[in-house]
């Protein structure tokens, strides 16, 4: 019986996984390196500090909003750092523009909110690793949402933001890139 399970099974991932929600990037691809313009320009960092192009698809059912986020694992704190989040993108919404991530937020659409990043402003705080540290990684994640909006002020700390996003998750979708300085 186990036999004639298998075939069905392997059948049903496969079918399940051919349309999974995605996320990427014109300019950055998924295990690839950051370019300069994703640099951040203070901390000892000169690069543009200007967000990629995102792009998703395949997006679960039933999605009322969306949340992005940019997140570095291996900085030295102890807890990460977050690079940019920004919430309340209309359902509707399946990409957003490079220097959508400016502190003015004129290039997202109506209703959405940057919060505050790691370095105390909203908008896209782009990658500043320490010199002669490894590569880190930077993950770049859009999340569907099973609320329209998130009730949070513009100034929500990155850590509540990720409890309101857990907590309403329908399904979320990653790339990772790299990024070093030497």
């Amino acid at each position: 019986m186990v036999r004639h399970l298998l075939p069905t099974l392997v059948f049903g991932l496969l079918c399940s996984t051919a349309h999974a929600f995605q996320l990427g990037s014109s300019e950055v691809k998924a295990g690839g390196t950051l370019s300069r313009a994703q640099e951040f320009n203070s901390f000892g960092c000169s690069g543009g500090n200007t967000s990629p192009a995102l792009a998703w698809s395949d997006v679960p059912a039933g999605t009322r909003s969306f949340a992005l986020t940019v997140y570095d694992p291996d900085a030295p704190t102890g807890s990460g750092w977050w690079h940019w989040l920004v919430f309340n993108l209309p359902a509707a919404t399946r990409s957003l523009p490079t220097g959508a991530g400016s502190a003015d937020g004129q290039h997202l659409p109506a209703g959405s909110v940057q919060s505050k990043t790691d370095y105390g402003q909203p908008g896209f705080g782009g990658a500043c690793p320490p010199l002669g540290d490894k590569p880190h990684r930077y993950i770049f994640t859009v999340h569907a949402l099973k609320v329209d909006k998130l009730d949070l002020p513009a100034d929500a700390m990155p850590a509540l933001v990720g409890y309101m996003l857990n907590a309403n998750s329908l399904g979320k979708a990653s790339f990772t890139a790299f990024y070093g300085r030497h």
